[in-house]
């Protein structure tokens, strides 16, 4: 997809590679853990970018890669016009005020010795983003924003709830201002009761505060309610990418499928009428990844030729890109 005007987040053939060494006195290289192989995404001002994917796929490699917490390997990762690879310290430091991140688990991503108000108030005084006599002011704003009460902000991390944390690492990502929000799996973590209260103050916080959003989850019916575009990534690759409700109404790569349908239809009739796409085997390491497409040991309709081919990801006639060789004989888009 070509960068426009509105593009905020811009992601070229990005690769996040982790050496294998062995040997304790003279370690060498045995290997390569390819996490993120080659991501090519954008981000629009307002849009919400859901990235799904089962677990170690990559996602929160490449959200840990977009924030620069973990360098890439190859590639570049252009925020408002500025590839943050190649910032220093303190011009990346200035770039993050505008890219923030969520974390998955608020039980680990809360200093435990920092009470509310000190999480909150310590990029407000660090970035001096407002006068320091307003503070408190601040605070009590930002805690309001996501529905808690400003009389709890002396109180500390333990002495709240799973959701109630995550929403006060939500008004910490909200407290330099940000125009992008990376949210890497905000809700796996809670009961199914709160993670619907959780993504309504995400969806309420994109169209109140114009944010654009990267949400990623591995949960489709969770993306699908939040999402505007979705990518689905498996073993460090995006194999389907377009239109929410294309992607997730429509599926056309076997694995979207696969991922589709293993979603429960609350209709006991048509939940034991309605066809399974069951995938044998487990994900392959990426540290060996098979030949040709990655999926291609565990798809129902391998053929040889996936095998040796690696597939692109390749434009569809609906708008969406999907990395098949055999799309059309599968009955794809």
């Amino acid at each position: 997809m070509p960068a426009t005007p509105d593009t905020l987040l811009s992601l070229r053939d990005v690769k996040t590679h982790f050496p294998v060494t062995r040997g304790f006195v003279f370690r060498r290289q045995v290997g390569t853990v390819k996490a993120v192989d080659g991501i090519n995404l954008e981000l629009h001002r307002g849009e919400v970018l859901g990235l799904v994917g089962e677990s170690g796929c990559g996602k929160s490699t490449l959200a840990r890669t977009i924030l620069q917490l973990v360098p890439p390997t190859d590639g570049t990762v252009v925020f408002e016009g500025e590839n943050l690879a190649g910032l220093d310290a303190a011009e990346l430091r200035r770039a993050r005020l505008g890219l923030q991140m969520i974390f998955q688990d608020p039980y680990a991503s809360l200093n435990p010795r920092m009470s509310v108000f000190d999480t909150l108030a310590e990029p407000l005084i660090v970035h001096r983003i407002v006068p320091r006599a307003e503070v408190p002011a601040r605070v009590a704003e930002l805690m309001e924003r996501v529905g808690l009460a400003p009389r709890f902000m002396r109180k500390y991390p333990h002495e709240f709830s799973g959701g109630q944390r995550q929403r006060i690492a939500i008004a910490r990502a909200l407290a330099p201002n940000p125009r992008v929000i990376v949210a890497d799996e905000p809700v796996s973590a809670l009961d199914v009761s709160i993670q619907a209260q959780i993504l309504n103050l995400l969806a309420q916080l994109v169209r109140e505060l114009g944010l654009s959003l990267v949400f990623i989850a591995h949960d489709l019916s969770v993306v699908r309610h939040l999402s505007d575009r979705v990518a689905v990534m498996y073993l460090g690759r995006i194999v389907e990418h377009g239109p929410a409700a294309a992607v997730i109404d429509h599926p056309a790569h076997p694995y979207t499928r696969a991922l589709v349908s293993a979603i429960p239809v609350p209709d006991p009739v048509r939940e034991h009428a309605r066809p399974r796409l069951v995938l044998a085997g487990d994900p392959p390491s990426p540290l060996n990844p098979p030949a040709g497409c990655a999926f291609h040991p565990r798809c129902p309709f391998a053929t040889a030729v996936c095998s040796t081919a690696v597939p692109p990801l390749a434009a569809q006639p609906d708008g969406r890109e999907v990395a098949c060789v055999r799309l059309a004989e599968i009955g794809g888009v």
